[in-house]
């Protein structure tokens, strides 16, 4: 019994030890990595790449199902993103409530004749529609699909530019993160296709007028 502790005593205490130094040295290269990521920030001048007319134009896909009380507030907050090119394609994705009327009555939505040609597979088209009061903005409103990766697919179909920015109907952008987001692409489009965001629960952040002022953790202890 004694020799079996022991064992146990030295193998448990070689596991936190292992354990604690893969944390360490995980923590180290995060440290070094975010210290080179902010220099590279400061080395592109975001407002010169807001204003360039070669910034590469990207289309923000949102799939929304059932949105009705927030697709309005969602879709005007990705109106304001920082970038110079884009456009915004919003799927209704078989919503049963008021999703769609809601966007016709808010951006002034008119039915268009496009060429949508269905090269990812998804659920029948109903119809396309534009904002007339921002031409950036296109709705495709499809039967439902029974998944997110349907509606996406339908939003790829309509996409118009050489890169694509999935979100959801709900999600909340910094403003200028899809400015900040593009920065590795330019550095190196040969090598880089694809990059990803830092994705937080709004618990406990502060929420002004649509936008992000400030990320805190959430209030309650549980």
């Amino acid at each position: 019994m004694i020799r079996f502790l022991d064992i146990s005593n030295h193998t448990l205490f070689w596991y936190y030890l292992a354990s604690n130094l893969a944390y360490l040295t995980m923590l180290i290269v995060a440290l070094r990595t975010s210290t080179v990521h902010q220099r590279r920030l400061q080395s592109h001048r975001l407002p010169w790449l807001k204003e360039s007319p070669l910034a590469p134009p990207i289309t923000v896909i949102a799939p929304a199902h059932n949105e009705e009380k927030s697709i309005r507030v969602a879709v005007r907050n990705l109106l304001e993103l920082d970038y110079p090119q884009l456009e915004f394609i919003i799927v209704n994705d078989g919503s049963k409530d008021g999703t769609l009327k809601e966007m016709q009555e808010e951006f002034r939505l008119r039915p268009v004749r496009a060429v949508y040609i269905p090269e990812a597979k998804s659920a029948a088209v109903r119809g396309l529609y534009r904002s007339e009061g921002d031409a950036r903005l296109v709705v495709v409103d499809k039967e439902p699909g029974g998944s997110k990766a349907d509606a996406v697919n339908a939003g790829l179909n309509a996409a118009t530019s050489p890169y694509v920015c999935v979100v959801d109907a709900d999600s909340v952008l910094e403003r200028d993160a899809l400015l900040r987001i593009m920065v590795p692409i330019l550095a190196d489009p040969q090598r880089v296709v694809a990059v990803g965001g830092i994705v937080r629960v709004l618990n406990g952040s502060e929420i002004e007028g649509g936008q992000l002022r400030r990320v805190r953790l959430p209030r309650k202890s549980i």
